[in-house]
């Protein structure tokens, strides 16, 4: 009797282990499988938050088909005490699995409130915006310019979410003085900067930084962008340039910057310049003499006289010949690119044609040609 009772418990066990087995299988399936959700949603995680209301959180936002399975294949995974706090897109069909990666794997938001502190060639403007899950779009909330508009209101109520991120975004073509004296009105940034950094050393680019951030270390952030695209760049130089190291391609690339807005233009207006280096033809460029004058603090806001196209100064390229000493500002990669890989053109002039970019001529009378164009568009404007 004793071995039949023996032989039937072993069976029930094996069949029990079976069971579980299968469990697990079913629930490991289920945990990787897609999910229901139909539509992408920004989950927020609240500081202080735990695995069991955020799988309560999903389960009612029907991005999971069970809290259960969800906490089970966190813990499984020792993913149950690496949640971060924060915001997080959570697109159509993703698993379980997907989910538990994106609160856990980083940290950093990915949807909600941004604000953005945007310096520009001529002034700053804070833009608080978030990201409408269902089109993957940021939302504008509200946008003021630091310094000239009063701060709204409701900003603070932005700002003082838990979640929050902030981005400092520099435009291509700004002065280092113009970063300093704008990012000294970023109030969710700390800190002093001791001196303007030189000129042509900052990356325009958008960084990402925490509330409270050091404004030198952001500074140094953005130089040492900078040196790594050069150094990237310069490797990759067309041969024949009239560029003897990297600080005269900055130079360049400043110029290009500052001449032209338009990206398909770039690389022409490169041509011009670099075939005048090496015809020895002065480069009688505006902005130079422009940065000579101002220094790179503020914008002139007039025309330039006839008498400061002829005053002897080291960025009076009327008058100097060759590349000035150093930037007229800080170029984006882009403008980088341009100037060491320019077309290979035969052009020597540019004037503006009117729609925003250049009519380029080879000969004087061609360029005296399009000049009078110009004019002709100018004073059109001024009539109406």
């Amino acid at each position: 009797m004793w071995r039949n009772i023996a032989s039937n418990a072993l069976t029930i066990l094996i069949v029990l282990m079976l069971v579980a087995g299968g469990a697990v299988i079913w629930g490991k399936s289920q945990y990787t499988a897609e999910g229901p959700l139909e539509q992408a949603i920004c989950l927020r995680v609240k500081p202080g938050s735990n695995m069991r209301r955020v799988a309560d959180d999903l389960s009612g936002q029907g991005a999971i088909s069970s809290a259960a399975i969800f906490r089970a294949g966190a813990d499984y995974t020792d993913r149950t005490q690496a949640l971060k706090a924060g915001s997080f897109l959570i697109p159509p069909g993703a698993s379980m699995e997907q989910i538990t990666d994106a609160i856990t794997r980083g940290g950093r938001s990915t949807c909600g409130t941004e604000i953005n502190f945007r310096i520009g060639i001529l002034t700053a403007e804070v833009q608080v915006r978030e990201l409408d899950p269902d089109t993957n779009r940021y939302v504008e909330k509200l946008a003021y310019a630091p310094g000239v508009d009063a701060v709204p209101a409701e900003y603070a109520t932005y700002a003082d979410e838990a979640d929050v991120r902030f981005r400092v975004t520099l435009a291509e073509g700004v002065t280092s003085w113009q970063v300093v004296e704008e990012l000294k009105q970023a109030d969710f940034l700390t800190g002093e900067i001791a001196e303007v950094p030189t000129e042509g050393s900052l990356a325009p680019d958008s960084y990402e930084v925490p509330k409270g951030a050091d404004r030198a270390e952001l500074i140094a952030q953005m130089q040492e962008k900078r040196t790594a695209w050069l150094a990237e760049l310069w490797a990759e130089r067309a041969d024949g340039l009239p560029l003897e190291n990297p600080e005269e391609a900055m130079v360049l690339a400043s110029i290009v910057e500052k001449e032209t807005g338009v990206p398909e233009e770039r690389r022409q207006v490169a041509s011009v310049f670099v075939n005048r280096l090496n015809q020895g033809i002065r480069l009688q460029t505006d902005p130079t003499v422009i940065y000579g004058i101002t220094n790179g603090q503020g914008a002139l806001g007039r025309g330039l006289r006839q008498s400061e196209l002829r005053r002897e100064t080291p960025y009076n390229t009327y008058v100097i010949d060759g590349l000035p000493p150093a930037p007229i500002a800080n170029p984006g990669r882009a403008a980088i690119e341009a100037a060491l890989n320019p077309d290979d053109t035969p052009f020597i002039y540019f004037v503006a044609d009117g729609t925003g970019g250049h009519a380029f001529a080879v000969t004087l009378e061609e360029h005296n040609a399009n000049v009078a164009k110009w004019r002709e568009i100018e004073a059109e404007r001024a009539n109406q």
